[in-house]
């Protein structure tokens, strides 16, 4: 059946499935404090769900894999995307930047890594990365010819045969594709696979919520709660995968501390 379904379901969006999660923050921010405390100035939940995720990788890196021309591969990096303004501004475009992962990263390491990728982006307010400046080449083709030559890329992509330089910068090729409505002040969206390319997840976060809770004893007790969602591409593994990996991500958020510690092993995908 695994090898069956990318011939029936031959899109990612119509492969995809939807589900959304709340975890308790209360030591996922106190551990937040602890870090900006030992000088990880802006560390954040942005921080924790990347690591977090990038730790589920490690140990079920099922979740890595892709669908390539009706087939499926195991992924030998993790790299997650992200669409990032320069400047919180609504007339200031996005670019979006990719950043790879080591398997065994800390959640310090993945501060450091995304906060150098972010700054590199934001040293001008030209459009500047690899991916713009591929966007914008490709956006001088005349109309007629445009739509022509992405569907050129696109069977490039189904047999395998597009370039690397093109596969490195694409927004659309990588292990996720993580997005910040809290950001925003939005609660989480469920954002859309894409076809092109072979990303097979979208986590979405919002903002923090306090909740009141009435406990047993009659008492109310106020909590906070993180809201998010995931859509995913149900042809790289099957339910009880993604939903063991859906367990562990929740475990690690409620303690995070245990990112600080380098798993014991790394667990390889099958050959």
């Amino acid at each position: 059946m695994a090898t069956l379904s990318p011939y029936i379901m031959k899109t990612r969006n119509t492969s995809s499935n939807f589900i959304s999660d709340r975890v308790e923050v209360s030591r996922m921010e106190k551990y937040i404090h602890q870090k900006r405390e030992e000088g990880l100035a802006s560390f954040g939940i942005l921080h924790v769900l990347l690591a977090s995720y990038v730790r589920c990788i490690s140990q079920l890196p099922g979740i890595n894999r892709f669908i390539r021309g009706q087939k499926i591969y195991a992924r030998n990096n993790i790299e997650i995307m992200m669409t990032i303004k320069k400047k919180m501004a609504i007339n200031i475009p996005d670019t979006v930047i990719k950043m790879v992962f080591p398997p065994d990263v800390t959640a310090s390491e993945v501060y450091e890594l995304v906060n150098k990728a972010i700054e590199n982006n934001r040293k001008s307010d030209d459009l500047d990365s690899d991916f713009d400046l591929t966007a914008k080449a490709i956006d001088c083709i005349p109309s007629l010819l445009k739509k022509n030559f992405v569907f050129l890329l696109t069977v490039l992509d189904y047999f395998g045969l597009l370039p690397r330089s093109l596969v490195r910068v694409s927004p659309f090729h990588g292990s996720m594709f993580i997005t910040s409505m809290g950001s925003l002040g939005i609660p989480p969206i469920y954002h859309h696979l894409y076809d092109f390319g072979n990303c097979p997840v979208f986590l979405s976060f919002g903002i923090t919520k306090r909740c009141n809770e009435l406990l047993k004893d009659g008492n109310v007790v106020t909590r906070r709660y993180l809201d998010y969602t995931f859509v995913t591409d149900e042809r790289i593994c099957d339910g009880f995968y993604y939903a063991t990996t859906l367990k562990m991500l929740r475990s690690l958020l409620i303690h995070p501390s245990e990112l600080d510690q380098k798993p014991e092993t790394i667990v390889q995908d099958i050959p």
